[in-house]
C-alpha cells in the first residue's frame, strides 16, 4: 500500500514538470530563456520586437528576429512556444478578404 501511495504521488508530481505551451507575444524573460536555444541576445530580440508590435505567426517572427529561422522556430515551438496560439507548422487561420 505504502509503495502504491508513493507512485502515485511520484507520478502526480511529474506531471507538473511537462510544459504547459507559453504563447510568444505573452512571455516573461524568464520563460524565454528557459527555453534551450534561446540566450539572452535571443530573448533581447524577442522581447523587442514585440514591444514594437505582436507577433502574427511563425512567418512574422522570422521575419522580424534575426537568427530565428525555420530550425530554430521548431526547436522552440516543440518545447511549448506558440505563436497566436500555434505551433510551428500549424497552418494559420485563414481571413475572410
Amino acid at each position: 500500500m505504502l509503495k502504491t501511495c508513493a507512485l502515485a504521488l511520484l507520478s502526480f508530481s511529474l506531471m507538473g514538470w511537462a510544459q504547459a505551451p507559453i504563447d510568444l507575444n505573452q512571455a516573461t524573460e524568464i520563460q524565454l530563456d528557459s527555453l534551450h536555444g534561446v540566450g539572452p541576445s535571443m530573448t533581447r530580440s524577442l522581447m523587442r520586437e514585440r514591444e514594437k508590435s505582436a507577433f502574427l505567426s511563425w512567418s512574422d517572427v522570422m521575419r522580424r528576429v534575426k537568427g530565428m529561422g525555420a530550425a530554430k522556430a521548431a526547436q522552440l515551438s516543440s518545447q511549448g512556444l506558440r505563436v497566436q496560439g500555434l505551433a510551428f507548422g500549424q497552418p494559420e487561420a485563414q481571413t475572410a478578404p
